[in-house]
């Protein structure tokens, strides 16, 4: 499995806390490995090595709750693709649906959820580890959701609350500092309700263009989990990415670190060719623009990088057989119907 931004980060501040503990990464990488973290790991990429190597961590630094404290230190550029698309939403409620669906790429454990009265829950789909063990993920879990929570809302989330499986400890002082609001303990699932309130709760940077590009990215990498077809997925990928001024062949050769001959080669080998490639691409975002924005026309156009918005027209009709203001006001009627 290949490594993600956010692992490497969890992982570099993991090391830099141990150091501050006085705790080396040769001795702390050394330890996991006596406690049966796999002999190659030297990240965190694998769920088992993840758990082994915070426990060992926490008991080296004499910190039960190190999750707590690591969750603090993730940034929400850290979520890379999936930050940018989440800071895009427009609530919560359009968070916590991003979150549902591409989270088995992007966390480990992804999250499950259940609509109740009044909310919604969520929880860490745990299926491995002691209960120490499934202790420090739940809490390093809950920490980071914490403190994106407050990059995407700019205060705390006043009437969300936080339970917890085990006991109470003596001092919940950590706690109370990092959630601001109320925690149970001793709950049968460890699982955090947000109320109807909060899940309207507008996002502060919330872009409706930018998150129709973000949220196609995402879902590439989605479809890209167990794909075979990896060219024509980093090619589709590098195309999302560019959107706005989109790169050509040669550039996308040159960052697949392949010759031009080499890349067409492939996606002829996948039965695809990078012009058609291209065209998916542009006719996917001019859908999703002109159901999702209130962009005009002429606006798509030039974000697809049409010099002139009567070429993006054509396009689009060669494409689905009606023109853009057609396509927009079908799928209006059809939200009406």
């Amino acid at each position: 499995m290949n490594e993600t931004r956010l692992q490497r980060d969890v992982f570099t501040h993991l090391l830099s806390m141990a150091e501050s503990a006085g705790v080396s990464s040769e001795q702390l990488l050394s330890q996991s490995r006596l406690n049966g973290m796999s002999n190659s790991a030297n990240t965190i990429v694998e769920s088992i090595d993840a758990v082994v190597l915070l426990e060992t961590a926490a008991e080296l630094m004499g910190d039960p709750r190190i999750g707590l404290r690591l969750g603090q230190k993730v940034g929400i550029n850290s979520y890379d693709t999936y930050g940018f698309a989440s800071m895009s939403c427009a609530n919560m409620r359009d968070s916590c649906k991003l979150l549902l669906r591409y989270g088995k790429v992007f966390f480990k454990p992804h999250w499950e959820s259940q609509y109740c009265d009044g909310g919604l829950l969520l929880w860490p789909h745990l299926t491995m580890g002691t209960p120490k063990q499934q202790r420090i993920i739940t809490e390093l879990a809950f920490s980071a959701w914490s403190n994106v929570g407050m990059s995407l809302y700019r205060s705390p989330l006043e009437g969300i609350e936080i339970q917890f499986t085990f006991p109470q400890p003596a001092n919940t002082a950590l706690y109370d500092s990092i959630f601001r609001t109320k925690i149970i303990f001793g709950a049968q699932r460890s699982q955090i309700f947000l109320p109807d309130h909060i899940l309207d709760l507008p996002v502060k940077t919330a872009n409706k263009s930018d998150h129709v590009l973000f949220n196609q990215q995402c879902e590439g990498m989605l479809r890209s989990f167990n794909d075979d077809e990896r060219t024509t997925t980093e090619v589709r990928r590098l195309l999302l990415q560019s959107a706005g001024n989109f790169l050509d062949i040669s550039q996308i050769a040159g960052h697949l670190n392949m010759s031009e001959r080499t890349l067409r080669r492939k996606l002829k080998t996948e039965s695809v060719s990078f012009r058609a490639l291209f065209e998916e691409v542009r006719d996917l975002l001019a859908t999703e623009y002109l159901t999702k924005t209130d962009l005009t026309v002429a606006d798509i156009a030039h974000l697809l990088s049409y010099s002139e918005t009567v070429n993006f027209r054509r396009a689009f009709v060669r494409w689905n057989g009606i023109t853009p203001s057609e396509y927009r006001q079908r799928q209006t009627d059809q939200v009406k119907a």
